[in-house]
């Protein structure tokens, strides 16, 4: 094999393998900030019609089973639904939540809330505001931010479920 064979192998071999090596990396390393995404098209349709759909594993059952139970003020929105679709969603979003089979990546979440809380925004957990910090009014209130729950102005992967630091 002559060199410049070899070296376009190498090229192209390198540009297979360093986003897969990334991507394990990131699925190895990301356990702090990796919230496995919504996989169902019925919830992904629903709720990722108006905003992302979040994980179930970042809020605990209560939560999603009190946010299901109000969706004629969702946060100011009617987001009213027929009650199979509502049941259908709940069922997904309570048997992932937190401290049910989401438990896996969201101990540091929840981290905080007691029992007793109903935390219904993620931005208000205590991890996540601590994790938010550093963040500016002036970056909030950014056109292209929008609001604490837009993930995705600033987590450019948060729709696959990884919320680091971009």
């Amino acid at each position: 094999m002559d060199r410049r064979t070899a070296v376009r192998l190498v090229t192209t071999l390198l540009a297979l393998l360093v986003p897969s090596l990334f991507v394990l990396d990131r699925a190895r390393a990301g356990g702090d900030h990796f919230y496995p995404p919504v996989n169902d098209p019925v919830v992904a349709e629903e709720c990722g019609g108006c905003h992302l759909a979040f994980s179930p594993a970042m809020l605990p059952a209560r939560s999603w089973q009190a946010m299901m139970a109000n969706l004629e003020d969702h946060f100011g929105d009617d987001a009213s639904l027929s009650p199979p679709t509502v049941a259908h969603i709940e069922r997904y979003l309570v048997e992932r939540a937190a401290d049910a089979g989401g438990a896996r990546y969201a101990s540091r979440l929840l981290r905080g809330v007691t029992e007793a809380q109903t935390p219904l925004r993620i931005t208000t957990l205590p991890r996540w505001e601590r994790e938010h910090r550093e963040v500016t009014r002036a970056e909030w209130a950014d056109p292209k931010v929008g609001s604490k729950a837009n993930c995705a102005a600033c987590h450019r992967d948060a729709e696959r479920g990884y919320f680091d630091d971009d």
